[in-house]
């Protein structure tokens, strides 16, 4: 009977994890290039009280199906959505989305080199292009004091308008990062991740390139959360939580039974 109990036990652990992952992407349901997440569960080992194909008679026939018994559930993975988000209208001219596959590059203080979806970029002091939190973006771009007009084109080129001047200067090239695996970066936080073995090296290339998406200027990415649909994955793991508890109650009154025998 205790199999009972710690196979319920299994399966509340498990739907809790899914309603902290669902519950992570409802709250960044409005963040910049955000990514949704999925729980993906697996079950755990058996117990064989009859091995199928074992045999069953001094004559050589065999158990078809034999006698398994499970122990439960666990979790397998949380698996990133590489969808793509909708692009939003800001007419920032800094504001850069990506359409299609592609990072950006942006180093970190440590001089690590991280990797963002999220394409809200401002110029520090030295007319550099950088995050919100001053991580500059790779490679490094400097706007001209006396600029009076930023274009960037779909294929990352960066043109500025020089006051008194009618041609425009490139001044860099935003380029991005792609992964052949990119579910297996890891995140750190502010819309970063890291490169990782799972995710492969990144191969870095200019926007609009094969294998490459392209840069809308004054465009922003939102978040790729569907809310209803989590919505209804919340409910779907309350229920299935609740069930499990069903469960664990049905096998403690079961006991309960057992002992009150006399």
């Amino acid at each position: 009977m205790s199999l009972t109990l710690n196979i319920g036990a299994t399966g509340m652990l498990a739907q809790q994890l899914n309603v902290d992952v669902i519950s992570n992407n409802i709250a960044n349901m409005n963040t910049t290039g955000y990514k949704k997440q999925r729980a993906e569960f697996k079950d755990l080992l058996y117990q064989n009280k009859i091995r199928p194909g074992s045999t069953s008679s001094d004559t050589g026939s065999t158990v078809p199906a034999g006698i398994q018994i499970g122990l439960g559930v666990k979790t397998g993975s949380v698996y990133r959505v590489n969808e793509q988000g909708a692009l939003q209208m800001t007419d920032n001219p800094l504001d850069l989305g990506v359409v299609g596959t592609g990072y950006f590059q942006i180093t970190l203080p440590t001089g690590e080199t991280a990797y963002t979806r999220d394409g809200s970029f401002q110029m520090n002091e030295n007319g550099e292009l950088v995050t919100s939190e001053g991580y500059i973006l790779e490679p490094g771009i400097a706007i001209p004091e006396d600029a009076v007009d930023i274009t960037i084109n779909n294929s990352g080129e960066v043109l500025v308008k020089i006051q008194g001047q009618v041609a425009l200067n490139n001044v860099g090239q935003v380029q991005l990062a792609i992964f052949q695996n990119v579910a297996g970066l890891e995140a750190v936080g502010d819309n970063l991740y890291l490169e990782t073995e799972a995710s492969g090296t990144a191969v870095i290339g200019d926007p609009n390139t094969a294998g490459f998406g392209r840069i809308e200027q004054g465009t922003l990415e939102a978040s790729n959360v569907n809310v209803v649909q989590e919505i209804t994955n919340l409910i779907q793991a309350q229920r299935a939580y609740e069930m499990n508890a069903k469960t664990i109650q049905a096998g403690d009154e079961m006991l309960n039974t057992v002992t009150q025998l006399r």
